[in-house]
């Protein structure tokens, strides 16, 4: 394997003049090396492992309070200022990237909610073509969801401490078969909420822009509802999961209000962003009882402060934003890339997938 500082670049040379691949977020060199051999010669792969941060867990993209020195940063910038294509969005620049990278044609990111960020860079504009990550965290998320929702009704928390005090006591609890499942986003990662919901015998129900039984028929769902006719749909959740995408229309969409129309003891699991849900209207019903249960892989400040009361609550789960994170992420990613990086040089940008649509932000 190349040294770290090493560019990596096919073996053969050629006349024809080839896009340029700048890794600009930490990647496994093995999986580097099965992008340029896929590439076959026909693209140059850059990657610079000395100029990102070091991966502090399988599939991370680093510490964000890492810094490069002034001489990495110069050569950080030759390296984007040089690139077609950029494996990810680079974390850390400011607004205005085709300025510090104006070649660039195409970014496949890591991530499937990058709409704001792609604002923030200044491409919403743009011809340049964004591939996200959409469905390559749908089976971890589920999973997740699952996890929390099976901790909560199989009484875990209770069992957790009662076998730490040694103490034999049974109890009841309840299933999930015949509870109605309500959620917010059926995308790709809603979508297998809902296929393993199902498989559990819950009655699975969802919002979304079209909502005919056709629609509803397309995604396993037992029923769709239109986006005003939320409050109907909450008023028989027994468990509520949000997995929209964060856009202007999703911002503060779960408020007092619609913890309210809850059915009373409810569980809400929000794997989609902090922004979508009102915090201090979710601790007040937590503390009330009118939500029985709360799972949070996001926050709206993230880390979640030190000082919110979430930490300390009996009925929240918290997560550090990690229920995406599985140590197959990159590998599928990397399965991803190499798919579209053939469309690419065959100049079928059309057939690259999933692209954003920056006018929606997803």
């Amino acid at each position: 394997m190349r040294g770290a500082k090493e560019m990596i670049v096919p073996e053969q040379e050629s006349a024809t003049i080839r896009p340029i691949v700048a890794i600009a977020s930490p990647l496994e060199m093995e999986l580097v090396a099965r992008i340029v051999a896929a590439a076959r010669g026909r693209a140059d792969i850059r990657s610079r492992p000395d100029l990102l941060p070091s991966p502090r867990y399988v599939a991370d993209h680093g510490d964000p309070a890492w810094r490069r020195s002034p001489s990495q940063q110069a050569e950080w910038r030759a390296m984007l200022r040089d690139a077609d294509i950029l494996w990810d969005l680079p974390h850390g620049e400011p607004a205005g990237l085709l300025e510090i990278a104006p070649n660039v044609r195409w970014i496949q990111t890591t991530s499937a909610g990058v709409g704001p960020t792609v604002q923030r860079l200044g491409l919403a504009d743009s011809e340049v073509i964004v591939t996200t990550a959409s469905g390559i965290h749908a089976q971890p998320l589920a999973e997740f969801v699952f996890a929390a929702l099976l901790y909560w009704t199989k009484q875990l928390p209770g069992m957790l401490a009662d076998q730490r005090a040694h103490r034999w006591e049974r109890f009841c609890a309840t299933e999930l078969r015949g509870k109605t499942m309500a959620i917010v986003g059926p995308g790709r990662i809603g979508r297998e909420v809902a296929r393993i919901a199902r498989a559990f015998g819950m009655r699975v129900w969802a919002t979304a822009r079209r909502h005919d039984p056709e629609r509803a028929a397309e995604l396993g769902l037992d029923r769709l509802f239109g986006r005003d006719e939320l409050p109907a749909m909450l008023a028989e959740a027994d468990c509520l999961v949000l997995a929209t995408p964060q856009t202007p229309e999703t911002t503060d969409l779960i408020g007092a209000g619609e913890l309210a129309a809850l059915k009373p003891g409810a569980v809400l699991i929000n794997i989609a962003r902090g922004s979508v849900l009102d915090e201090d209207a979710l601790i007040a019903a937590l503390r009330s009882g009118q939500v029985g249960f709360a799972a949070l892989d996001v926050a709206r400040v993230e880390p979640l402060p030190a000082d919110s009361p979430l930490w300390d609550m009996p009925n929240v789960l918290i997560s550090p934003h990690s229920a995406s994170t599985a140590d197959s992420e990159n590998g599928k990613l990397v399965e991803r890339f190499i798919a579209n990086l053939e469309h690419f040089l065959a100049g079928r940008f059309d057939e690259l997938a999933p692209q954003l649509d920056k006018r929606r932000g997803y």
